[in-house]
């Protein structure tokens, strides 16, 4: 088979590698191009010379291009991935500092909450110029797939804005079925069959069936409880499980930052949280693993370039859904997988327009949901807290409206729980002028933005976070490897 796929924000050098290594595992794929596009010359440098090195390795005629034009990568591609940070770790240091000063603590900050939403603004006007060019120039029924954070905004913004067929598509239902297979002793994860549903980063565990036998709450929370490690990183999403009768995929950090009742108060925070990996609830902890993997590529990038010169593995195929969704449309091989689409009454109890996380099969006729489900109430009044604050930061995004933004930030669970209708306008404020570079539907509102600002009243913080760690060097780094290395 020969088509073309174009990677947007190919510069995410770790993530485009593994894409594309999934891709040559599917035998029909080995003749393709890949066209690579990213803002960053020097990223697109680094990604082409890896792909290229795995290419020459493995003798496959595959064509792999790179271009900081992004209208000339799309240009005729089947299938557009995105897996784009607009304004880079920059901006998304203000998504995590600007709220501190108003008591917002947040793990990971790309979702929803006061740095997910101005993600969100950032993301939203990106993806409508992709959708524009993919409706230009790419070929006709282009498949667009999302990979970018806030998942849902961005999905939401291509389908009902953009115009575009697309999906989106992330990893966590998986890592969650990981966990759960793992805890009950399965000896694969693939004994373990599964309806989970919700919306991104909010998916519950609704059926969990193992080799075939239906798995209860009370022994899902003791297998939890028992298990040495997940036991402690773990502690909030087993209370809400313990609560809610259902496990969610997202990580003990990430779903601390979607409900109002885990940080709102610092002396509470470190109850539900461990500081083992940054994924289990520190404060900006996504930000400080992005900005050391950032950095250790930039240092080790002559050992990242080594490794590429390897055969490649089907058997380590990784369990993203890209790949398995091109092979599926393109060979008619069923793919069964959870994806972000609009919601279209696929689960009976949230609405229509939203953005939804589902099962769904994959073969020559596109991607199939199944529909009917009805997720239990507590899940769905949770979800439905998300999507309201979703749909008004969509709609601000496109139209730029200020006071819009503010309210979708207000009615935000762990922003409501924390700050004062004052405090949100001013930080609202305060982040728009910071960000305005990359906010272009705002231009005109930042002068008045800045006005307010320097008349302000409302008293703010320095404040670091309830669980900050610094970012380690790269000597750090090193030394911390070694040891693991010398402990395994």
């Amino acid at each position: 088979m020969s088509f073309k796929i174009a990677i947007i924000g190919a510069g995410s050098v770790g993530f485009t590698k593994k894409l594309f290594t999934d891709l040559l595992c599917v035998p029909e794929f080995r003749d393709i191009e890949v066209a690579l596009t990213d803002i960053s010359q020097h990223n697109l440098d680094m990604i082409k010379a890896i792909l290229e090195k795995i290419v020459e390795a493995n003798g496959f005629p595959v064509k792999v291009t790179a271009d900081t034009n992004r209208r000339r990568a799309l240009e005729g591609a089947k299938y557009i991935i995105s897996c784009v940070r607009v304004g880079g770790l920059e901006a998304y240091a203000d998504d995590i500092r600007i709220p501190l000063k108003y008591g917002i603590d947040q793990c990971v900050g790309d979702t929803i909450c006061a740095g997910g939403i101005l993600y969100g603004q950032r993301n939203i006007p990106v993806i409508l110029d992709f959708c524009k060019d993919i409706r230009e120039v790419a070929a006709p029924g282009a498949k667009f797939l999302n990979y970018a954070n806030p998942m849902a905004m961005n999905t939401w913004a291509a389908v009902e804005y953009g115009k575009v067929d697309t999906v989106g598509l992330c990893h966590g239902v998986q890592h969650g079925a990981e966990q759960i297979a793992e805890i009950l002793g399965a000896k694969s994860p693939s004994e373990l069959d599964y309806i989970c549903s919700g919306i991104n980063h909010q998916t519950w565990f609704i059926d969990l069936r193992l080799n075939g036998r239906k798995i209860e709450k009370d022994e899902l929370i003791a297998a939890f409880e028992a298990h040495p490690v997940f036991s402690q990183q773990e502690k909030l999403r087993i209370d809400v499980l313990k609560r809610f009768g259902v496990y969610s995929t997202e990580s003990n950090g990430h779903l601390s930052e979607y409900l109002p009742w885990y940080r709102k108060r610092p002396e509470e925070i470190a109850r539900w949280i461990d500081m083992s990996d940054w994924i289990h609830g520190e404060t900006g902890g996504y930000l400080r693993h992005s900005t050391e993997t950032r950095n250790w590529f930039e240092t080790e990038f002559p050992q990242f370039l080594a490794s590429a010169a390897k055969p490649i593995d089907p058997a380590k195929r990784s369990n993203e859904h890209a790949s398995h969704i091109l092979e599926a449309l393109e060979t008619g091989r069923v793919y069964r997988g959870h994806f972000n689409v609009k919601n279209n009454g696929v689960i009976s109890n949230l609405p229509a327009d939203a953005i939804i996380e589902s099962p769904g099969f994959v073969d020559r006729f596109g991607i199939n949901m199944v529909s009917g489900i009805t997720l239990p109430e507590a899940c769905a009044a949770t979800c439905m807290a998300s999507i309201n604050v979703q749909r008004m930061s969509v709609h601000a995004a496109v139209s730029g409206d200020i006071d819009l933004l503010k309210l979708a930030v207000l009615h935000d669970p762990l922003v409501g729980a924390v700050a004062t209708p004052e405090e949100v306008w001013q930080m609202v404020d305060e982040m728009v002028v910071a960000q305005a570079r990359w906010l272009p539907q705002y231009a005109d509102a930042v002068p008045a933005a800045k006005e307010r600002l320097a008349k302000s009243t409302v008293k703010t913080r320095d404040w670091a976070g309830a669980a900050r760690r610094n970012v380690r060097s790269i000597e750090e780094l090193r030394a911390e490897k070694s040891a693991v290395k010398k402990a395994v």
